[in-house]
């Protein structure tokens, strides 16, 4: 058989960390290839050797049956091979078009033919489906749009092994399926795809062929069609792994989070939540779900202080906390795990033990006088990377730049949970992990919710919403469209509602402003 890539005995070492062990990839023309494995177990190091951001310590690399060596971006680019990597990389008061063609840029004499590259972009676009504005401001466009441009880059450049690594870590359900039906096209068109993924039912509906890596290495490579979930999600974390969410039915106490009739304008200055009003109780799991861009940013911003509301209250153990600062909120028991894990969740040049302690760096026994203590620092960040099995190079004193998207993620939860506030605020708490890291910080938020925590879950994830929910509510356009009980409800009713085709008011669903009163 003839493969298009193939990567042979590769092997890759960070300070502290073999990334890569001995790994042999082979991949067929015209087909989607999936790398699947947990956070940190070497695949996006993988592919980052194949575009020539790193270099192998040992091992060989043939493209087209011919051994080559690819050194830098340039070399893989003129091989045929691009990557759409997991944080874009595009420069955001640029338009569309001067993205995709910067290193690239046509000239008439000594001018950029902007026009020209124009016109080829919507000719691409159009050939592909992609749907996207050459003229259009990176910055005003979605999350969404931007990874096509990253596609439109690649496409451009004349790409025919195109690189995704977690291209879904930031897109609807809608979004997802739509990026989906552009990789079979792209694979009809003579293309060959890596897709860097562990989400199993994406891996199911999409790719042909699946290869696990497990802790660096090498478990196997499987037919889709052949195998099911739950034997790819052993091969990649080497146990069973219940993808059931265990709970005892919640006993809600007393409110503890109340939020009455708040307005909150989004970037455009137009209301993004109106009139909203809600309360969660001690021991109960509220989820919200809702199209993204239905003001689920806007309404968390508000809650825990990022943003102004422009009327209405936030109570917190009756306390009326939307003027206080983020600071106060968190003192007076409010958590937040953040949508965006680097702009809200880390800073990105402190030290992983640095970033565990951002709520109380100046407490004992992390400091005293305003001098801080490395070793109880450093104890402090070893306890929560052994319990929450955060994957770095050199422990505590790893950069936060430095991990990857997903272990980036388990140290803000690990940070958060083990402050355990009495309201938290839990934004895509699973976004970029892997099926064993999911099923483990499940059960430590029904731990919180079990200790008479009261937790508002704010996911795109409709699975996620339903397995951990003990009531669900729907916003829709800024408005509450209805409160279920999440044991009375299905996946067609919530995604109704979340259309704005139905308004539940009845029965254990009363309106934001009933329960809040209740």
């Amino acid at each position: 058989m003839s493969y298009i890539v193939e990567m042979l005995h590769i092997t890759k070492d960070f300070p502290g960390i073999r990334a890569n062990d001995n790994i042999t990839l082979q991949i067929e023309e015209r087909s989607i290839h999936a790398l699947l494995g947990e956070n940190g177990a070497g695949k996006s190091t993988l592919m980052s050797i194949l575009f020539g951001l790193y270099q192998p310590d040992s091992g060989s690399i043939r493209v087209r049956g011919k051994e080559v060596k690819i050194s830098d971006p340039n070399i893989a680019t003129s091989l045929g091979i691009g990557m759409v990597h997991q944080h874009f990389k595009l420069v955001h008061n640029f338009t569309v078009t001067e993205n995709i063609i910067l290193g690239l840029e046509p000239r008439r004499g000594p001018v950029i033919d902007i026009r020209k590259a124009e016109q080829k972009v919507e000719e691409i676009s159009k050939l592909y489906g992609l749907a996207v504005e050459p003229r259009a401001k990176i910055e005003n466009i979605t999350v969404s749009m931007q990874q096509r441009v990253e596609i439109l880059k690649m496409l451009y450049r004349d790409a025919e092994i195109l690189i995704f690594d977690e291209p879904t870590a930031v897109l609807t359900p809608q979004e997802i399926h739509e990026l989906m039906q552009i990789m079979r096209r792209l694979v009809q068109d003579g293309k060959t795809i890596l897709l860097i993924t562990h989400k199993l039912k994406e891996i199911k509906e999409v790719a042909d062929v699946c290869t696990v890596l497990r802790r660096g290495k090498f478990i196997g490579t499987v037919s889709v069609a052949d195998t099911n979930e739950a034997q790819m999600a052993e091969m990649m974390v080497g146990r069973q792994v219940s993808f059931h969410v265990e709970k005892a039915l919640a006993k809600p106490g007393e409110e503890l989070l109340r939020i009455e009739h708040l307005n909150v304008k989004n970037a455009k200055g137009l209301l993004g939540v109106k009139d909203f009003s809600l309360s969660v109780r001690a021991g109960e799991v509220l989820g919200l779900c809702g199209i993204d861009g239905n003001g689920q940013t806007e309404l968390v911003q508000a809650i825990t202080g990022l943003t102004k509301c422009e009327s209405g209250s936030v109570y917190l153990r009756n306390k009326e906390i939307s003027h206080l600062s983020i600071k106060e909120r968190s003192k007076l028991g409010l958590g937040h795990i953040p949508e965006d894990r680097q702009k809200h969740g880390l800073v990105l040049d402190f030290t992983l033990g640095e970033n565990f302690l951002l709520h109380n760096y100046y407490e004992k026994p992390f400091a005293k006088c305003g001098v801080l203590n490395k070793k109880a620092i450093q104890k402090n960040a070893e306890r929560l990377i052994e319990e929450f099995d955060v994957r770095s190079g050199q422990g505590a004193l790893t950069p936060a730049r430095a991990m990857s998207g997903g272990n980036q993620q388990k140290a803000i939860v690990a940070r958060e949970i083990d402050r355990s506030p009495d309201v938290f605020i839990v934004v895509q708490p699973t976004r970029g992990l892997d099926v064993g890291a999911i099923e483990y910080i499940h059960k430590r938020i029904v731990e919180e919710r079990d200790k008479n925590k009261a937790i508002l879950l704010v996911s795109l994830e409709l699975d996620e919403i339903m397995d951990l929910s003990d009531r669900i509510a729907v916003i829709y356009n800024g408005e509450i469209a209805g409160i279920v009980e999440a044991s009375a409800t299905n996946e067609n009713e919530l995604g109704l509602m979340m259309s704005g085709a139905l308004r539940k008011s009845q029965g254990p669903a009363k309106t934001a402003r009933e329960t809040a009163r209740a």
